[in-house]
């Protein structure tokens, strides 16, 4: 439900917008302000389970998101469901990490990847679920049922953990400790953190450097979070554990993460745009070419956990890098306006299909060499990647079709002049058709000149597509490289029980 929650408010904001009385500019802060309280609380939630026990944090976060679910279906105005999905960005940041860990502590390393593996489900289809999901409720209900959808989930989960799941030794002994607050840290990482989210959010819709506003936060930004891991590095009680990131290969596998982020999320928001914008797709028809990608990772899933039970993760790792840069290619090969929707269904299989290859192994991987003393502070850290990395791919996404599309339109222009035969018989046998077919001599021409711009715009935007999944086939190839010096786990490890 959280993670439904980061992506299911998009296709309702016309509505909402609409029904509290604002601008749909003003609206996107409801999306914003999820993601920022999100992204602050992510990398602190190892440090909060550390401090008043995991549980007891996981009980505290499922009851403030269900609490301000309630909250954002009944808030009367734009201010009020702002702060209710701040409390609730806040609430469901501690859900992922947490749930990891819990994972990480209940299984032995054998069997990790089975369970990261049905947790895995949940992360990498809720995003694609989300959009569908929220429009259909949106539409043959209201958008407050969005919200209100996360009341029985809330509720029963909150009674399973309780009856459950226990801390287990270590984290007791952990919890008794007195802990000094580092109010230093914590100050920093939400300035930082909080001002990058929003940087990503409003980048590209505020023209990046040229608005202050984007400059300014940007600055405090990198200052912020500069200073951040420089105090947190030296200090003896940190609420980020950043020395983990001495630790090779705990870097590389955050930073596979962060990549996985980025092509997951970008892929899912390019595929939909480029079937509704420029070959007319429905919502629900853009769906149905989205869920066989969905499908394929369903099945896949299951059969990645029982091969990191015989095969080391990396080797996996491997498999999925190698996936997604082909799947990457192929569609800077075969993604045009004139492809079929089974042609379509299968691009976007192969976008897929390396993703379970990644995000399980790279969630079982990440703890190789490490005390299990570190596991918040590493589901913390790797979750907090993630979600970084999808956000850095809804900007990056934009961004490449925003500027490549004006680039695109601009060398195609230079193409339609006068003495270019080609196309001037172009326009004019365009122009007598639509004379012919009753329009006026210079009611035909006009037309013919708006149809024609429209065939530009149209293959300007098909050909910024392509550079952006040609942009993620290089970087999924600089990743599959870098796999390499990934450290293998202990696949046959015993499978007694933990600690």
């Amino acid at each position: 439900m959280e993670m439904l929650d980061a992506s299911i408010a998009n296709v309702a904001l016309p509505h909402m917008a609409g029904s509290l009385s604002s601008s749909n500019d003003e609206a996107t802060w409801i999306l914003t302000s999820y993601l920022v309280a999100n992204a602050i609380i992510l990398p602190l939630s190892g440090w909060i389970s550390n401090t008043i026990g995991r549980k007891k944090y996981f009980l505290l976060s499922l009851l403030l998101f269900t609490v301000s679910s309630v909250l954002c279906g009944l808030a009367p105005s734009l201010s009020a469901i702002i702060l209710f999905r701040v409390l609730q960005g806040a609430g469901g940041g501690g859900l992922q990490p947490v749930a990891q860990a819990i994972l990480a502590d209940s299984f032995p390393e054998s069997k990790r990847g089975q369970a990261f593996a049905m947790y895995g489900i949940t992360t990498v289809l809720a995003p694609i679920i989300g959009p569908t999901l929220g429009g259909w409720i949106t539409d043959n209900y209201s958008w407050r049922w969005i919200f209100f959808i996360n009341i029985p989930v809330g509720i029963l989960t909150l009674m399973l953990v309780e009856q459950l799941v226990e801390d287990p030794p270590y984290l007791r002994l952990m919890a008794r400790k007195a802990v000094k607050i580092d109010f230093i840290g914590i100050g920093l990482l939400s300035v930082g953190i909080a001002a990058l989210q929003v940087v990503l959010d409003k980048g590209q819709e505020d023209d990046w450097f040229g608005s202050h506003f984007i400059l300014t936060l940007t600055l405090v930004a990198t200052v912020a979070l500069g200073i951040l891991i420089f105090w947190e590095w030296f200090h003896d009680h940190p609420v980020i554990d950043v020395r983990l990131f001495k630790h090779f290969n705990f870097l590389t596998s955050n930073l596979m993460m962060f990549g996985f982020g980025v092509m997951m999320f970008g892929t899912l928001v390019m595929m939909p745009l480029y079937l509704q914008t420029l070959m007319g797709y429905t919502a629900e028809s853009a769906g149905l070419v989205m869920s066989f990608g969905g499908l394929f990772v369903l099945l896949e899933l299951p059969m990645v956990g029982r091969l990191l039970g015989k095969v080391q993760a990396r080797r996996l790792v491997h498999v999925g890098w190698a996936a997604m840069a082909i799947g990457m290619w192929f569609s800077t090969r075969h993604m045009d306006t004139l492809i079929s929707f089974r042609a379509g269904s299968w691009i976007r299989v192969l976008q897929m299909v390396g993703l379970p290859f990644l995000f399980v192994p790279l969630t079982t991987v990440v703890y190789v060499g490490l005390p299990k003393e570190k596991n918040n502070s590493i589901s913390a850290l790797i979750n907090f990647m993630r979600n970084i990395g999808m956000s850095f791919g809804t900007s990056i996404v934009t961004t490449i079709l925003a500027r490549r599309a004006q680039f695109h339109q601009q060398v195609l222009v230079s193409h339609l002049y006068p003495g270019n035969v080609y196309s001037s018989e172009s326009l004019n046998m365009l122009s007598q058709a639509l004379f012919h077919s009753g329009l006026s001599a210079t009611g035909a021409l006009n037309q013919a000149y708006g149809r024609f711009y429209q065939g530009v715009v149209v293959q300007a935007y098909s050909l910024a597509y392509i550079d952006g999944y040609q942009v993620f086939a290089i970087g999924a190839a600089v990743f599959f490289v870098l796999s390499f010096f990934l450290k293998g786990n202990r696949p046959h490890a015993p499978s007694g029980p933990m600690e």
